[in-house]
Order: structure tokens, then C-alpha cells, then sequence
């Protein structure tokens, strides 16, 4: 049967034209699903979307990749996106803010829950007896930066007024949702400029507290500063946190172990009492120097009063548990500035910033960072790069290297478990000396159009649930959580 071509033939050509003046009046997402709908390799692309686990800004690339015998030239493997979808291929964005990827973002937080388990318990290539060893979970604040309202009973109202007619508290008891919650409580006499170069020095902080670590365990057990490292290795994991008044706080996992790393057990006297009272006169003797400026003099820079520090219980039987603190850290690593108000964009003019919306708090914050940016002085910081981070330009969280695993294998365990459930061969099985290569790979895109963003979300949505089916069905059974359970829900 042939069809009518809408060229020569007079009624075809009227029918398409009626069919596409039907879409034009269609909406957009509507006009975008028709479109989909009619493409010839939508299964596959429902595939792509499938396997990157419905992110919500997808990067494409284009290319190809083959794998030759050396000796004869034969192609043993050959990929290529020609016969993709729009000749491209999707793969996950792998932001870690759930702002801006919510699938990306959780599994960030489930790897991350897996790099910090195995440096307590074991596992993931890092051995069991690491659950012996001494460990703490310590938190580091920041200082004041002036008063500011706080949750449950704010500071008491009294009748003595600031030097600009405030009083320094309002005696109210503000629920933890307020939004009051971290805001000055007089703006005037509040130290921006101080908030913003705390945070901007606070990576530095966290080295030179590390680094002091060793220096206060050798002068306890009266040892010399460059000895030490060949008798013990103080391992950590740290998450940065932002407090609702928008300042950073580190939550950190601290370890001792021998000199060899985790496969090493400490010396007799690295105790879990000494790594305590080190990490408390550590933390208080650090102290920087604050950068020089002709806007701001601020003195040295240091941590704040408020220190926690607690034993990890081994084996569960205390306050703090392994799988508690994994799923603690790994919860923070999906969250950014935004929890104390903020953007999760970078600000690339005032006009942009002006147009935010912000609390004044936070609007104060991002045009001091945008204000001392501009200063020479200061323009080894990048402020004006790290205005929307509130002038943090660390990462959201560090280890050092003998801690656990890295996100690079457990991606690459995860990429083989994948490929062994399909049936597909392992990558790479087939590249040795008399193997080659030849690759060429490009970008060709970012993010959905309306219709896909709409199918993508929908997409994840059905995999949260069955997710969340799994994990009853595990607790039904009383079987191990897969991912710390807590890791994504637990309150702090």
C-alpha cells in the first residue's frame, strides 16, 4: 500500500498541514511527548534513561570506542552511539546536591555510606580489625559571629540595647522550623565580613588541625614531632555541614592506626582516652592568621568553643554505632548551602544576586562575599566564585587516603555488578599486551527537554519505590539494610 505524498498530492498536504497547525496549538510539554511518542527508537532511549536511574540533567556524548587485535588488525570489540537515540549516548550528571539531581545525589549518599563503614568495620578492601582500632566521631563549629536566634529557648530579652538600638535577644522559644532561625539579631553588629573569611579558611583550619593531631599525641607521650608518623597514622573522614546561620561545621570520623595504616594495629599506648584528649587540645591550640585586608582586620581565625567528640561503639553496643555514623555522614553529602537559605548556582553578577530570593541574612552574606571578592588583596580566596557556597570553597567531604575505598571503585564494583546481572561480558576482559585501543568520545549535550524531564522523573519515582519495597521486604526478613537505611531519612 502506498501513501499519499503531500508534495504532489493536494489532500495529503492539507492533512499534514491541518496535523501541524494541531500541534502548534498544543503546549509545549505536549507538542515535546508527541514527539517522543512518534520516534522509532524510543524503547532504547527509555533504556538510556532507565540505566541512569532517571538523573534529572543527563550528559550526552558521542563516539566510539574499538578494540583491535595488535598482530592482525581484527576488531575484537567495537561501541559506537551512531545507532543511539539522536546518534548520542546518556549518562548520569552525578551531582551530589539533591536540589539538582535527586537519583545522582542518592547514590552519592549510598557510596558515601559505603566509604565510611568499611574505614570502621572493614570491608571494601580495608580489613576487620580496623573495628579494634580507636575511634572517635568528633564535630567542629565555628566561633561567633555575633548572636543570632536560635531553636527552643532563644536568648533571654534584657534591657540594655546594642549600640544601634537592639536588643541583644528576643526571649522567645522558636520551633526548630522557624525561619527566624539563624538570623542576627542585630544585622549591624554582625561580623560578615569575619563569617565569610572563616568559611573561606575553614579547609585550611581542618589541615592545620589535622597536622596538630600529631604534634599533641607526641607531646603526650613525650615522643619528637617527626618521630611520630612512623609510630602511628591518625586517619579521618570529615563532611562539611552548613549551620542554619550559614557558617560551616565539620563532622568528622577520626581513626588511629599503626604505622603500616589500617592493616596495622596502634602501639599499646594510642588509646582511645589519648586520641580524646588530644583531639580536644587540638582543636582549641589551632589558630591562622586571618587574611590581610585594608577592608577587615580581624585577627586570627580558629574554631569555636563547641566540641563534640564521642567514642564509636564497637560492635554497636554504645551510643554511636558504626552504621549511625556512616549514614550520618553520608546524609550531609547530598545537602549544600541551600540549608541555610542559600543558592546552589553561582552568582555571576550583583544584578543576579539582587534578584534572588533570599533572606536578608543570607542576601548580606552572599554581598559580602561578592564585596571582599573584588579586593586584590583577597583575590587568592575566589570569593566572588564561591559567593553562593557563602565563601566555602572546600569540598564537601575529604578523607586522607589510608581511611577506606575510594568512590572510584566502589563505581567501578558497582559498574561490574551491573554488567554480570545482564550477562555482559566484564569491560576491558579482553585488553591485554596484544590488544589495542582507539577512542574518541565528545560532548554533545546536557539536561531533558520538558517531555523527557517528565518521563525521567517518573522513571525515578518508580525505582525510589521499588527501593523502598526492597527495604521492607529486608526488614520484614530482619536482614542487613543495603545502604544504612538511615543514610537518606535520619534526622539530625
Amino acid at each position: 500500500m502506498t501513501h499519499p505524498n503531500p508534495h504532489t498530492d493536494p489532500t495529503a498536504r492539507r492533512t499534514l498541514l491541518d496535523r501541524e497547525e494541531r500541534l502548534r496549538q498544543l503546549p509545549s510539554i505536549e507538542r515535546d511527548l508527541v514527539r517522543l511518542g512518534e520516534m522509532p527508537d524510543l524503547n532504547r532511549w527509555l533504556d538510556q534513561i532507565r540505566t541512569t536511574g532517571g538523573c534529572a540533567e543527563p550528559v550526552y556524548l558521542t563516539g566510539r570506542t574499538t578494540t583491535l587485535d595488535a598482530a592482525t588488525g581484527e576488531v575484537l570489540r567495537h561501541y559506537s552511539t551512531a545507532t543511539e537515540p539522536g546518534g548520542r549516548l546518556a549518562v548520569r550528571c552525578r551531582n551530589r546536591r539533591a536540589t539538582r539531581c535527586a537519583p545522582c545525589s542518592r547514590e552519592h549518599s549510598g557510596d558515601t555510606f559505603h566509604l565510611v563503614r568499611s574505614g570502621l568495620i572493614g570491608g571494601k578492601g580495608i580489613p576487620e580489625s580496623v573495628r579494634s582500632h580507636p575511634r572517635l566521631f568528633v564535630t567542629l563549629t565555628a566561633p561567633s559571629f555575633g548572636p543570632v536566634h536560635r531553636a527552643g529557648a532563644c536568648h533571654p530579652a534584657r534591657r540594655w540595647r546594642c549600640e544601634h538600638g537592639q536588643q541583644p535577644g528576643c526571649g522567645r522559644t522558636h520551633p526548630d522550623t522557624e525561619p527566624l532561625i539563624g538570623q542576627p539579631l542585630c544585622a549591624d553588629c554582625y561580623d560578615y565580613p569575619g563569617h565569610i573569611l572563616w568559611n573561606a579558611m575553614a579547609p585550611a583550619l581542618w589541615k592545620a588541625f589535622r597536622d596538630n593531631l600529631y604534634h599533641h599525641v607526641a607531646a603526650r607521650i613525650g615522643s619528637g614531632r617527626s618521630v611520630i608518623r612512623k609510630l602511628i597514622r591518625i586517619s579521618t573522614a570529615k563532611v562539611a555541614e552548613y549551620q542554619k546561620r550559614g557558617a560551616i561545621h565539620f563532622h568528622a570520623v577520626i581513626r588511629l592506626d599503626g604505622p603500616a595504616g589500617p592493616g596495622s594495629p596502634p602501639p599499646p599506648w594510642a588509646t582511645l582516652d589519648l586520641l580524646l584528649e588530644t583531639v580536644r587540645s587540638a582543636a582549641a591550640a589551632v589558630a591562622l592568621p586571618c587574611p590581610e585586608s585594608a577592608a577587615y582586620s580581624g585577627g586570627r581565625l580558629s574554631f569555636g568553643t563547641q566540641l563534640d567528640a564521642h567514642p564509636i561503639a564497637n560492635g554497636g553496643n554504645g551510643r554511636l554505632t558504626d552504621d549511625a555514623v556512616a549514614a550520618y555522614v553520608a546524609k550531609y553529602t547530598s545537602k549544600s548551602a541551600e540549608t541555610a537559605g542559600a543558592v546552589d548556582r553561582r552568582i555571576t553578577s550583583m544584578t543576579q544576586l539582587r534578584a534572588l530570593r533570599v533572606n536578608p541574612h543570607v542576601r548580606a552574606l552572599i554581598a559580602t562575599a561578592w564585596r571582599l571578592g573584588g579586593l586584590p588583596e583577597l583575590d587568592h580566596l575566589r570569593l566572588r566564585t564561591w559567593a553562593h557556597m557563602l565563601g566555602y570553597r572546600g569540598h564537601c567531604l575529604t578523607k586522607t587516603h589510608a581511611y577506606s575505598t575510594t568512590y572510584g571503585r566502589l563505581r567501578a564494583d558497582r559498574a561490574e555488578h551491573a554488567r554480570a546481572l545482564t550477562g555482559a561480558p566484564p569491560l576491558y576482559a579482553d585488553w591485554d599486551s596484544e590488544t589495542s585501543t582507539e577512542t574518541a568520545w565528545r560532548f554533545a549535550g546536557t539536561g531533558h527537554t520538558p517531555a523527557e524531564a517528565l518521563i525521567a522523573a517518573g522513571i525515578a519515582e518508580d525505582l525510589a519505590n521499588n527501593r523502598e519495597i526492597g527495604r521492607l521486604e529486608r526488614r520484614s526478613r530482619h536482614l542487613p539494610e543495603e545502604d544504612g537505611g538511615a543514610a537518606w531519612t535520619g534526622s539530625k
